[in-house]
């Protein structure tokens, strides 16, 4: 059982654990010879987060503790700005980049809170895929079935891993397409995208102005509650505490299920079961707008014409330095003219408008956050086609709530042991405070 930022904080306010204790077992998981530690941190923080430790256990002695999380352990993906350092955003050639001159902001955010920083998180290169692989600093596995190496997730596969073998307390990631609720999924964690904009994307490399959004993997929906407002810098509005009995889930039925594994398939009806058991109403939804998302996004979307946008100039100097199949999706972004990205804003503008109305009765859309099992590493490395196809099955259901610019959150689903599978709860954009409420009421209830 990982432990949430509240029991954290209470064994540092009791004087169970403190702060340094705390980081030295985060680093301790870390550089475990048997774990994932050397695959999931590119960079690893050891002297400074234990002299932050140290810094915040003499503030709290003296009762001047920032926060009640002062000196717990976290850890950052590689694409935000770490001041004194380059941001390689998984890159081997953004890796000499110029020292940020200052924190990210929502990192930023998270130290003046007491917040420690372990270290820099693996990810897809420059957040372009879904699954986790990258060429350049190797690829952790997922916690599950350790021996067939089976992907983490992306593109934040060392944020969920750091969170799922206890690195860390809390992964920031980023979240375009899925990226912090399919490695959530696959390693067994609560994982949160936010309203996009929500929280500051300044001093992060950036995928898709349009669809990128700062979020978190961490143990439970209440965790992601509290990152989320401190990265944000504002709490979110009080919403009374939800019993899951009268609770209003909408199933779609349109592309959310298509070619769902049966383990998978079999897994999400048992839990609506008992969601249903305990009171929820479930209501089958055709929600046939889904299915407009892929000719929304035929020509690749927001993604590579917004993302060509920032490396054009890098590309031209050291593209044969890039990861082939994220250089490829980025250079996809030549196939759109000027009038189809125009067209792309307004035909997203009119899907949200269209969406929000056929979802508004509803406390949240649930669904399988991936409709399928992590696959091994090795398959997808060897075969490209593979790769292509799982990647694009990763991706598709949490790729429809961000082009409906929509929050959302992926609880575990499985039982431990099982293979690792996620349920996602997704709401409108700007009901971030209700969807948490709604996800710590179907959360209690499945853990019951």
């Amino acid at each position: 059982m990982l432990e949430t930022l509240k029991a954290r904080a209470e064994a540092l306010e009791s004087g169970r654990e403190n702060a340094v204790q705390m980081v030295r077992r985060a680093l301790d998981r870390i550089r475990d010879p048997q774990g994932e530690g050397e695959r999931a941190f590119v960079t690893v923080h050891a002297e400074q987060a234990l002299a932050a430790a140290a810094a915040h256990d003499g503030l709290r002695a003296a009762g001047a503790a920032p926060s009640p999380y002062a000196g717990i352990p976290i850890s950052v993906k590689d694409l935000f700005d770490l001041k004194g350092e380059p941001t390689p955003a998984g890159s081997t050639a953004h890796a000499d980049s110029a020292p940020a001159k200052q924190d990210a902001p929502a990192i930023a955010r998270l130290k003046a809170a007491g917040f420690v920083v372990v270290g820099r998180t693996n990810m897809t290169e420059f957040a372009f895929s879904g699954l986790g692989l990258n060429p350049h600093y190797g690829t952790p596995s997922s916690p599950w079935d350790r021996a067939a190496r089976r992907i983490p997730g992306g593109s934040s596969p060392g944020a969920g891993v750091s969170v799922a073998d206890g690195m860390a307390a809390a992964g920031i990631g980023s979240d375009t397409g899925g990226s912090c609720r399919i490695p959530a999924a696959l390693c067994g964690t609560v994982g949160y995208k936010p309203t996009a904009g929500s929280v500051s994307r300044e001093g992060v490399v950036p995928l898709s102005m349009t669809l990128d959004s700062i979020g978190s993997m961490a143990p439970s929906v209440d965790c992601c509650r509290i990152v989320h407002e401190v990265m944000s810098g504002q709490a979110l509005p009080a919403t009374p505490a939800r019993d899951i009995a009268g609770l209003r889930l909408a199933v779609p039925q349109t592309v959310a299920f298509d070619d769902i594994e049966p383990y998978v398939a079999e897994l999400f009806e048992r839990r609506l079961k008992q969601l249903e058991a305990a009171g929820a109403r479930i209501t089958v939804l055709p929600l046939k707008e889904f299915a407009e998302v892929a000719s929304i996004n035929a020509k690749g979307g927001f993604a590579p014409p917004e993302a060509l946008a920032w490396h054009r100039k890098l590309i031209a100097e050291r593209g044969s330095e890039y990861d082939g199949r994220v250089l490829k999706r980025i250079m996809r972004g030549q196939e759109q003219s000027a009038a189809d990205y125009v067209e792309l804003i307004g035909r997203r503008a009119d899907f949200i408008r269209r969406i929000e109305a056929v979802i508004a009765p509803f406390d949240a859309v649930v669904m399988p956050t991936v409709p399928m099992i992590a696959p091994r590493i090795a398959d997808l490395e060897a075969d490209e086609d593979l790769f292509t196809r799982v990647n694009m099955t990763m991706l598709r259901n949490p790729t429809l709530i961000n082009v409906m610019d929509g929050c959302s959150i992926s609880l575990p689903m499985h039982v431990s042991g099982e293979a690792p599978a996620g349920l996602m709860l997704s709401a409108a954009g700007g009901h971030d405070a209700a969807l948490f409420a709604t996800a710590e009421a179907v959360e209690t209830a499945l853990a019951a």
